[in-house]
């Protein structure tokens, strides 16, 4: 569906709600009728708090029909996007959300925790291996490419020099992208250029507005019109919603930029670094369990800029071979000796680790001056999960230093939304660094690299980052504490047994740092650790939101791995993954699965993810956003994705009852096939007595004068 048609790039897609009572119900009609249902309750009420407050500046203001809503230009709520299917809330259901940015979902069914049994052993990832003509296929596909790609290229240098003059030398200059190192890009990406680069406006929230774009040339430019489409999006990293443009969130990040402005005009080092900056590394250390934080403004530059300053020459780091390029990029830049092991096996990474301590440093096998282990906790492009518990059992076999990598996992996974350490239920102070992103999770930017007071310390000087990058600016760090502090919960009164008292003085504009005490971990946060002006709704401080929002995206990992497996697809990842990649194989199958999931009667856009992010015959696309998939739940809608699943643990029950039901049929049929061997026997004993009567009688004598009856 089309938003905006005909208006220019610049509308906004949101303006004030007018009053039509002849025009038929639409998004706005439905939330306005909402909303005056629940003005006429809360009067009624005589001040008498509602079960949600309200969680935005305008929704705090306006009560009736001038709430804030989509424009009519929507057309109605035919695909679902605009307001919710099925059963309309009553007026004690005051949203807190708006449905396009996050999915309104009050069914109970739709929960699960994220979390592995206690004891029980890490299953493997299996990887599903595709029919041997899908593979042909494939191999085949690349191939004519690249010959046709080679033939055009050959002609095209002869018969048309112009187009390829800055891929050959001229007027003395050597080209800067020579004509091999940009095949790829210009004989085979620059086909399916549709699949990338995908213009968007708006919020990246549970639905997003497209910039519809055509191209008259084959790609070679893509043309803006004025039109958009609302599609449910399933690309972004917005694992549970917390960036949105209305909410407790977002007005704690407009107070922020009230008194903070929008950046600190500095790196850490050199005047950047504020009591904000401050707070926030103290809320991180607390959220992932570890005793001192360091926050960068980049999650990329927080592997490439942080790991050169833990290990150097003489030094081995032990990195699994699908760890993320920015971990690379830092391995390479840091001068030490990498090896790489096979994908979360660890039978290869305790042979490495033997042959590694054995042998020592090459040609003069000296001891390794410290070793370091670098994994994931959640592969991007796989969505498979590190077997935590069996590296930390070679860990204290072997004594290596341990970096995981949580930029996928944290905030996603765990009963407490802790990342690995939490789903597995391990102590994260066994991790010697912990590392994550704020991007996916928290609807923020940047990373944070934790561990012990010393070692981040040394980090904060050592590290690039603190003196050669901009310090995040105040409202992302604002975001980034209303998001946790949403997801931790917050005591008010401060009686957390050993909370942290570190925060804003109330009387004085200046911070006030206090003494630094232990804290529970995992627990609610004191409100003294957060900035005196910080004020959160209670549905997000008393952290009920927030593990609704754990629990929603845990169902739906579930449910999306079930519900693809059940129609074919081949899958990766973990079934507790926020991702799910779907293998394509074939380039031909991403242009068209691409077009295909965006010409649905309701839009999805999907991330498209090809060579050289993947193995060249493994293209694949992958579900990020996967909480945004409430949508679907109601029965008349989800019949449109793939068949209606249940929570894991009603699945597991329909499975007994199914395996009970299979072994009384088969006790049932057994019984039968026994009775019917004994009738048939019954039936041969009386077909040989009645053979033996008429020999008797044919030959003369009687059965008397046998002496002996025939058995």
């Amino acid at each position: 569906m089309a938003l905006n048609r005909g208006s220019s790039p610049t509308s906004s897609i949101f303006k004030k709600q007018k009053h039509s009572p002849s025009s038929p119900p639409t998004a706005a009609s439905y939330l306005s009728a909402l909303s005056q249902a629940d003005a006429r309750a809360r009067n009624a009420q005589r001040g008498t708090p509602t079960s949600t407050p309200a969680l935005s500046l305008s929704s705090s203001l306006t009560t009736s029909t001038e709430d804030t809503v989509l424009t009519e230009e929507d057309g109605g709520n035919s695909d679902g996007l605009a307001i919710p299917v099925g059963k309309p809330p009553n007026s004690e259901q005051l949203y807190t959300t708006v449905h396009t940015e996050f999915g309104h979902c009050y069914n109970e069914e739709y929960r699960h925790i994220s979390q592995h049994p206690q004891g029980a052993p890490v299953p493997r990832h299996v990887e599903q291996d595709p029919p041997y003509y899908i593979l042909f296929s494939t191999y085949i596909s690349y191939l004519i490419l690249i010959v046709l790609g080679h033939l055009r290229d050959f002609l095209g240098k002869r018969f048309r020099a112009q187009s390829y003059k800055h891929l050959t030398p001229h007027d003395g200059y050597a080209p800067l992208n020579s004509d091999f190192d940009s095949f790829y890009t210009r004989r085979l990406k620059k086909r399916m250029d549709e699949c990338f680069l995908q213009p968007v406006t708006g919020v990246a929230g549970r639905t997003i507005s497209l910039l519809d774009r055509y191209t008259p040339d084959c790609n070679q430019t893509q043309i803006i019109l004025d039109t958009r489409t609302r599609a449910l999006n399933v690309s972004s990293y917005n694992y549970l919603g917390f960036a949105q443009a209305r909410g407790g969130c977002a007005d704690a990040v407009e107070e922020s930029m009230k008194r903070y402005g929008v950046t600190s005009c500095g790196s850490r080092l050199e005047g950047g670094s504020t009591d904000l900056h401050t707070l926030a590394e103290s809320v991180v250390a607390k959220f992932v369990g570890m005793e001192a934080a360091v926050i960068s403004s980049m999650g990329f530059a927080t592997n490439s800029t942080f790991i050169p300053a833990l290990v150097s020459k003489g030094c081995l780091i032990i990195s699994d071979e699908l760890n993320h390029s920015s971990i690379r990029f830092g391995a390479r830049s840091s001068g030490a000796h990498v090896r790489m092991f096979k994908h979360n096996d660890m039978e290869a990474l305790e042979s490495l680790l033997r042959e590694a301590i054995s042998q020592g440093q090459p040609k003069t096998h000296r001891p390794w001056k410290k070793i370091l282990l670098i994994v994931e906790g959640m592969y991007s492009m796989e969505g498979t999960m590190v077997d935590l518990p069996s590296v930390l059992m070679l860990k204290e076999k072997y004594k290596f230093y341990l970096f995981v990598d949580e930029a996928h996992s944290i905030g996603a996974i765990g009963p407490h939304g802790r990342g690995v350490c939490d789903y597995f239920g391990v102590d994260p102070r066994k991790v010697d660094v912990l590392m994550g992103t704020f991007t996916k999770s928290f609807g923020a930017s940047g990373g944070y690299l934790s561990g012990n007071k010393a070692l981040i310390d040394r980090l904060r000087i050592r590290g690039y980052s603190g003196a050669y990058t901009e310090a995040i600016a105040p409202p992302v760090l604002t975001q980034i504490i209303a998001s946790m502090a949403s997801i931790m919960s917050i005591d008010d009164d401060g009686s957390v047994p050993g909370a942290i008292k570190l925060g804003l003085h109330p009387s004085s504009s200046s911070s006030t740092l206090h003494q630094v005490v232990d804290y529970p971990h995992p627990g609610p946060i004191s409100q003294r650790a957060l900035p005196h002006w910080l004020s959160l709704p209670l549905p997000l401080a008393s952290g009920a939101e927030g593990l609704m929002r754990l629990r929603r995206l845990s169902f739906n990992s579930y449910y999306l791995h079930r519900g693809l497996d059940k129609l074919g697809f081949i899958t990766y990842g973990h079934p507790s993954s926020p991702i799910v990649p779907l293998l394509l194989f074939n380039p031909a199958k991403m242009i068209m699965f691409h077009r295909m999931m965006k010409d649905r009667k309701t839009p999805i856009v999907i991330v498209v993810v090809a060579y050289p992010a993947t193995p060249l015959v493994t293209s694949r696309v992958r579900f990020c956003d996967v909480d945004q998939l409430n949508h679907y739940h109601h029965p008349t809608k989800s019949q449109h994705f793939f068949p209606p699943c249940r929570s894991p643990e009603s699945r597991i029950e329909r499975v007994k009852a199914r395996k009970a039901e299979e072994a009384a049929a088969r006790q049932k049929a057994a019984q039968e096939a026994r009775e019917r061997a004994c009738w048939a026997q019954q039936q041969e004993e009386e077909e040989a007595v009645g053979r033996g009567g008429n020999r008797y009688l044919t030959g003369g004598n009687s059965l008397e004068s046998e002496g002996n009856l025939p058995k």
